[in-house]
């Protein structure tokens, strides 16, 4: 066989053999850098400063117990913070009181101070949410070497001389359901050793370094949003943002300002992220956000937000603890943020760094392989896309028209006439052959993995909540089966030498198309993940170009013609003579076969495929004739085998290698990274109410994106690949559709919350979650056993169910009373509300409310309110807007002392014509509750429903927040 002889051949088994396993090294090579992390080094201080020991021990003092900003225990976390930061500084003899420098080494600030008023656009686009913001952040503060020396921070009028100090930010709160130890726990033991490191003799840095542990980032951002009240704030240009939006596994950078601080990420050991992710989560795949818009929308600093990105099924759970987390990954990010931050502080890095100044260039990245990460400015990418648009049809019309030009243009030749003196002869080259192959062939295999999609939504939308691989295994076998049945049927129909030349040219054809598309997002969407469609389409090109150079190995098309009309002279002269056929002549070239005069013209694209083969095309053979040729030598047999046309024997035969290394490789590593990325991301967001289908829908887009590439060549693959991927098909179709999506691993998360109407006494627990299952986990609870569930739609698509019932009451107000708890309501929530018009067009009012074991309450109103103030509020900051444009309909209000008594001025508008004509109402009246929150769970029997949930339900179900509070305790009020 040729494979004996030459193993780079276009022969079936080199063909499947070298396809096959470079598939599969890469493929392998990239699930052990995604599924795994790279292993933490032995020695406690790989780097000069850094303790990794240390560091995975106050992971675990910090994460004992959930800290939401509401609970005690938030108050004890932040105490701890502020004493191992003075201890950290105490060791390395940099603190303020303990420095005998002239200019302390560090500057330690617990801002119990500031406060923030701002709001949020909300879901409604009319309306949005307000929030008045009482911060505890701790603030570390290491002068740079450059940096201004005088201690302009106590004077409020004062500005540093200099705005070039790197941010890198954490949050220690966690949310009230959760131990928080990715989110983010990783991210604030990571800035405890910054803080040991900068001040660690020898590490000094050369721009100053700010490092913050905000608290209250879970339940709007708020700690962010108070930093910006600190004049510390004045002197950050850049920032890195350490967070959680999964529960493990590596941290990636998904998302960067400009490609100046996204340079500073490339030298981290491990570099993790694509900006694709970027775009994705921008436009909302992704249903969560992180301190990174404060930052750079509000506060117009320029830098990085690097995050672990999956499990998603534990985020927010009890499960992100330091049982399932690992020291690997402490150490991936806290690695990251060191070689980040010091890049940061470079005099060279910063240059022009300040928000204002030069905002910089939009960039695009990726890693490869988790080693090395390319930074591409965004117009250098629009320009190299511009440059293959134009360029490369271009050099692709002038090889053809080489190939034209020394008459080996086969491509599209139909035939070539012959002019002689007694009648026109025609030479068939059949150069059409295999033309529309590939559009028809790829068509039919991608609409294979596409109606797997569309199935799997209908039938078990979720399995891929816990079996992304299964679904990833059944995509690829029906698009990879398919692809090859078809191509094997049209080469056993109608063989043909430019099937590759062919599969190439539609290839790049769409590329092209798809570019311009990515060039336009780019320049007017500013859209930089696409950035695999340039690679893509260069790499195709250059496949597509090496096919034309192939031609140029073929014969002549005269020549080649004027020995086929000798050949058929000759035949005609001896059937003349009725001599019968006779081998090879002397000089070793065979007779060519002889076609009955009353034969059919040669088959077409459209001829029947059984009429096809029932011709003997081989050449030495003779219908009629028991003689035959001697076998062929190893020179024809590709023609021999295969049966292609009679001009392409001497085609080269190894080209196909050098398209399969340049074409495959590359697109499968950005590719396939982004695929596992994507799918890592976004297989666990149908429990939150986003689109299932557009899970299935990604995964079959980027299916057929690695493997078509093979498809030019498929057609020489053996049986025994396709044939073992059709196994897998029937397998893994037949689990994705019978198999029960969720697991103890997997879990599906289900969003609790407690309503009390304190006045009437009624309480109502609900769930919230994917149906049918939250009413299977709601049956478990003994609390729901005889009653008739009060049901009703929610989520983004209404694809969400939210199932209420008359729960346990809590005990939030006084949990050591042994008072009912339902005697004890009242007292939980006190308010007075008075109106204080000045004039009969002016509608204010005033609120004094009190929440009882609490420090988090807030306002919700049916019409939208104008403006407010909070007695003991912070100036108006002209970067925060207390209330948007629509106006707001809630105010959220949050001390940092408990048992706190508010006083809420309120102003709303008198309704027009159209609100009275709907209301009736033509006074100006407000109607609203007054709601304070409950969130610490600490303490079991404080809030004994959610105590029960989390013992009762499914192994496979995960109870996390719904909002703010878990309990939300209200009284009605009307103005």
């Amino acid at each position: 066989m040729a494979w004996s002889w030459n193993p780079f051949a276009f022969a079936r088994w080199p063909v499947t053999i070298l396809t096959s396993l470079v598939y599969i090294a890469i493929l392998i090579s990239l699930l052990v850098i995604h599924t795994g992390v790279p292993s933490p080094p032995k020695s406690e201080t790989p780097i000069h400063g850094i303790n990794l020991t240390e560091a995975w021990l106050d992971l675990q003092l910090l994460t004992s117990s959930r800290h939401p900003y509401n609970s005690r225990r938030n108050d004890e976390v932040h105490a701890w913070l502020l004493e191992r930061i003075q201890s950290i500084l105490k060791e390395n003899a940099a603190s303020t009181s303990s420095s005998t420098e002239t200019t302390p080494a560090a500057y330690v600030f617990d801002d119990t101070v500031s406060n923030s008023t701002f709001s949020s656009g909300g879901i409604s686009p009319s309306f949005g949410t307000s929030v008045y913001f009482e911060g505890t952040n701790l603030i570390v503060y290491i002068p740079g070497s450059e940096d201004d020396t005088t201690s302009w921070w106590l004077d409020s009028n004062r500005k540093p001389s200099k705005r070039n100090a790197v941010l890198v930010n954490a949050h220690y709160d966690s949310v009230s359901t959760g131990f928080g130890s990715t989110d983010d726990g990783v991210g604030v033991v990571s800035v405890l050793q910054l803080v040991k490191y900068f001040s660690t003799p020898g590490n000094k840095p050369q721009n100053g370094v700010v490092l913050l542990l905000n608290n209250g980032e879970e339940d709007f951002l708020n700690g962010a949003n108070v930093f910006g009240q600190h004049p510390m704030s004045k002197v950050v240009s850049t920032f890195l943002n350490l967070e959680g939006a999964g529960a493990g596994g590596r941290a990636a950078l998904f998302r960067s300002t400009d490609e100046a601080v996204t340079k500073a990420y490339a030298h981290s050991k491990y570099p993790f992220g694509s900006s694709a992710s970027a775009d994705g989560f921008n436009r909302g795949l992704v249903r969560s956000q992180t301190d990174y818009v404060v930052f750079n929308g509000k506060l117009g600093y320029r830098g990085l937000d690097v995050a672990f990105i999956g499990p998603r099924a534990r985020y927010h759970t009890d499960q992100d603890d330091s049982r399932h987390t690992h020291k690997s990954s402490l150490w991936h990010m806290l690695s990251a943020a060191v070689s980040t931050s010091q890049a940061l502080t470079s005099a060279s890095l910063n240059t022009n760094l300040e928000p204002g100044k030069t905002p910089g260039s939009s960039a695009l990245w990726f890693d490869v392989f988790g080693r090395t990460f390319a930074v591409v400015k965004a117009h250098t990418f629009f320009a190299l896309c511009v440059t293959l648009l134009v360029i490369g049809p271009i050099i692709l019309l002038v090889t053809l028209a080489l190939l034209y030009r020394v008459d080996k243009f086969y491509l599209w030749s139909g035939s070539r006439p012959y002019h002689m003196l007694d009648s026109d002869e025609e030479i068939r080259l059949y150069g059409w052959r295999g033309f529309f192959r590939f559009p028809l062939i790829f068509l039919m295999a991608c609409a294979a993995p596409i109606a797997l999609a569309f199935l799997q939504v209908k039938e078990n939308q979720h399995i891929a909540h816990s079996s992304q691989w299964a679904v990833w295994s059944m995509m690829i076998s029906s698009f990879v089966f398919v692809a090859w049945f078809f191509c094997r049927a049209a080469d056993f129909s109608r063989p043909s030498s430019l099937t590759r030349a062919y599969g190439f040219s539609w290839m790049w054809a769409a590329w092209w198309i798809l570019l311009v598309v990515a060039t336009v997002f780019e320049e007017h969407f500013h859209m930089v993940g696409t950035y695999f469609v340039l690679v893509y389409a260069a790499t195709v090109w250059f496949a597509t170009l090496l096919s034309y150079l192939e031609l140029f190995s073929l014969p002549k098309k005269s020549t080649y013609c004027r020995g086929k009309f000798g050949e058929d002279q000759a035949a005609s002269r001896s059937r003349s003579n009725s001599r019968p056929p006779q081998a090879s002549s002397a000089s070793g070239q065979e007779d060519i076969v002889e076609e009955n005069e009353n034969d059919e013209d040669e088959p077409t694209e459209r001829s029947s495929l059984l009429r096809s083969r029932g011709r003997s095309n081989f050449k030495g053979y003779h219908p009629g004739s028991e003689e035959q040729s001697p076998a062929p030598t190893a020179k024809d047999e590709k023609f021999d085998i295969f049966e292609e046309q009679e001009w392409s024997k001497s085609q080269w035969s190894w080209l196909w290698v050098i398209q399969l290394i340049v074409i495959v490789p590359i697109n499968f590593i950005l590719v396939g990274q982004l695929a596992l990325l994507m799918t890592e991301a976004l297989h666990q967001t149908g429990q939150d109410g986003s689109s299932t289908f557009l899970v299935y829908i990604t995964i079959a887009v980027c299916t057929i994106l690695l493997f078509s590439p093979v498809v030019p060549i498929l057609h020489r693959f053996t049986w025994h690949v396709p044939m073992f991927l059709f196994l897998v098909l029937i397998g893994t179709l037949i689990y994705n559709m019978t198999a029960f999506p969720f697991s103890s691993d997997n879990r599906l998360k289900l969003f609790f919350q407690q309503q009390v109407d304190l006045d009437a006494g009624n309480n109502s627990v609900s769930l919230q979650g994917v149906p049918p299952y939250v009413r299977r986990a709601i049956a478990s609870l003994p609390s729901s056993s005889g009653q008739e569930l009060a049901c009703i739609r929610t989520g983004p698509a209404d694809n969400l169910e939210r199932c209420s019932w008359s729960g346990i009451p809590p005990n939030v107000g006084n949990a050591a009373s042994r008072t009912p708890p339902e005697k004890q309501y009242k007292g939980w929530l006190n308010f007075n509300v008075t109106r204080v018009n000045v004039s009969d067009s002016d509608n204010k009012a005033r609120f004094v409310l009190y929440g009882k074991n609490t420090r988090s309450c807030k306002l919700t109103f049916d019409s939208p309110i104008t403006a407010f103030h909070v007695t003991g509020q912070a100036p108006r900051d002209k970067r925060f807007t207390p209330v948007p444009e629509g106006g707001s309909r809630e105010i959220r209000l949050w001390s940092r002392t408990w048992d706190r008594a508010w006083t809420v001025d309120v102003s709303w508008d008198s309704p027009d014509s159209d609100e009275i004509g709907k209301s009736d109402d033509s006074t100006g009246s407000l109607r609203g509750k007054v709601v304070c929150l409950w969130s610490d769970v600490n303490q079991v029997g404080v809030i004994p429903a959610f105590d029960e949930a989390l013992h009762y339900v499914p192994d496979w179900v995960a109870i996390t927040k719904a909002g703010d509070g878990l309990v939300e305790g209200y009284k009605n009020f009307q103005i």
